[in-house]
């Protein structure tokens, strides 16, 4: 599977739209601006239908280097972006991984269902032979 990039959605939107690419861009590269600008201010971004950003501070924690034994340092507390989807996108997903599972079962069947594995005969075998 491809990511979709920022590129894809100035090109898709602009088609479905009529605006101009240059257009479509600035607004999209604006708004993520300001969705970036609120979260550094420690304010939480709501989309309805879509997600809500969250800044939460993590907790402080003592780390360890497995390559190390006994060294142990302090990890600072810090602030991450939390994502939470809306419902809209989490019954999407849903649906999604519901399609995912029936296309690997179908995939099974189609090859034999049992996991049987062709098997090439051994080389020093077949010279014996």
């Amino acid at each position: 599977m491809a990511n979709l990039t920022k590129r894809d959605l100035v090109v898709k939107i602009s088609n479905e739209t009529g605006l101009v690419q240059h257009q479509v861009f600035d607004v999209i590269q604006r708004t993520l601006d300001s969705i970036t600008d609120s979260l550094s201010n420690g304010t939480d971004v709501e989309l309805r239908n879509f997600g809500v950003f969250q800044v939460r501070l993590s907790k402080a924690r003592v780390g360890r280097n497995p390559n190390i034994p006994g060294s142990n340092f302090a990890i600072p507390p810090r602030a991450t972006v939390k994502f939470k989807s809306g419902k809209i996108m989490r019954q999407n997903v849903l649906e999604l991984s519901a399609r995912m599972k029936n296309s690997a079962n179908g995939h099974a069947a189609s090859n034999g269902g049992g996991g049987a594995r062709e098997t090439k005969p051994n080389s020093s075998a077949a010279k014996k032979a």
